[in-house]
């Protein structure tokens, strides 16, 4: 008998597109044995329901079982010392902070998208639009101020760029880039405790709860390093690459005429595309379970795919067709169970301030060249493009 080793990571002929590995196991072999692209033994998850299962059972954990029970101060933990800092951390990152953003937000996209209208083509809407406005985004949350805003951009840019997972990437170089960029953060804290401001470091500095306490410095400084990476680079990729699905679908002149429609293009956007510029943090098992028909043993690494669990025909009609308002059930682009994404409701605010002033000012935007010719670049937790060349 001839054993197949399937070795991450898949072929995938279209950069817009899943591999196609992944929906012929979703289909034969939803909870599959693979290789990580490191040779470490691995399960591959690819359906709707497993993934859901696994992000939302307790048995599966994002730290390996032997240091489940340290505290490390971050999110990338797993129980009651998860659970406190996502309570706190759920009493200063409202809904209502959020909602307070949006003018600001909307704002700030209409200006950014004005500025690349009167510049002329050609333009590039990574670094004329999507970035600049995301990095202006999460320092307006965070409290960063005007005039360092510039260096604030050039650090996470830094550590953006600097993977600690690969393997082409000197430890030194990552820590040193890092430890930078928590530098400069520890230094906003710092700023912040001794001058509160209306900002979101400065709402968890004074947050607290007779049972949970306070968030220590350690603790500040990683929850914001953490915010500013989904918050910055997870944002600009979602807006570069939810502008290209428009474009390439030919969207943007129905999302021009009614804009209405922003709210259910933006979650289709985030749908198909979540998969592409990253995916959630990995698994453990915690203990022996049984995950839709396969036993897992404790300790075993189970990789989660979501799109390939967004595209899942038994929970999406015509699960690779673009269509805003479809009446299927939830998607999973942000996760669900404990470590379902804190910053949700604010990216899909900034994808949906962007995307309407893309459509109401620049209708007629087309890619300069092929979807196949834009460069992607990976960091240590997302996958973008590096530039999205346009005209109009």
């Amino acid at each position: 008998m001839t054993i197949t080793t399937r070795r991450l990571p898949f072929e995938q002929p279209h950069p817009m597109q899943p591999p196609p590995g992944y929906a012929e196991l979703r289909e034969t072999e939803p909870v599959a044995p693979v290789t990580t692209s490191d040779g470490r033994p691995a399960w591959l998850v690819t359906s709707y329901d497993a993934v859901a299962d696994v992000l939302s059972d307790s048995r599966f954990g994002v730290t390996r079982p032997a240091d489940a029970s340290a505290d490390n101060g971050t999110l990338l933990q797993d129980g009651e010392a998860h659970a406190r800092l996502r309570r706190l951390i759920g009493k200063a990152f409202t809904p209502r902070r959020v909602e307070a953003l949006r003018p600001r937000v909307e704002r700030m996209a209409a200006d950014r998208v004005a500025d690349l209208a009167s510049s002329g083509p050609p333009a590039d809407l990574v670094t004329g639009l999507a970035a600049p406005l995301s990095i202006t985004v999460i320092s307006e949350l965070l409290g960063v101020a005007i005039e360092e805003r510039e260096r604030f951009r050039e650090l996470a840019d830094a550590a953006s760029a600097a993977d600690f997972l690969s393997p082409d990437e000197a430890p030194e170089t990552v820590e040193r880039v890092w430890g930078e960029f928590g530098g400069h953060v520890a230094e906003l804290v710092a700023a912040k405790r001794r001058d509160l401001g209306d900002d979101l470091i400065s709402d968890l500095i004074t947050v607290h709860d007779t049972d949970d306490g306070r968030l220590d410095d350690y603790e500040l400084v990683t929850l914001a390093l953490t915010i500013l990476a989904s918050g910055y680079l997870t944002a600009c990729n979602a807006v570069s690459v939810g502008a290209i699905l428009l474009i390439t679908e030919g969207r943007l002149p129905a999302l021009a005429a009614d804009p209405d429609r922003t709210e259910a293009a933006v979650e289709e956007i985030v749908r198909l595309e979540i998969g592409l510029i990253g995916d959630v943090f990995p698994r453990w098992a915690h203990e022996d379970v049984e995950l839709a028909g396969v036993p897992i043993s404790a300790g075993d690494l189970v990789l989660v795919r979501l799109g390939a669990a967004n595209r899942d025909p038994k929970h999406f009609a015509e699960p690779d067709r673009f269509l805003p308002g479809r009446s299927a059930g939830p998607h999973l682009a942000f996760g669900r169970g404990p470590h379902h994404c804190l910053g949700a409701a604010l990216a899909r605010l900034e994808v949906g301030a962007v995307l309407r002033e893309l459509a109401q000012h620049l209708p007629d935007l087309r890619l300069q060249g092929s979807v196949h010719d834009i460069a992607w670049a990976r960091g240590h937790a997302d996958v973008g493009p590096t530039a999205v060349h346009v005209t109009w």
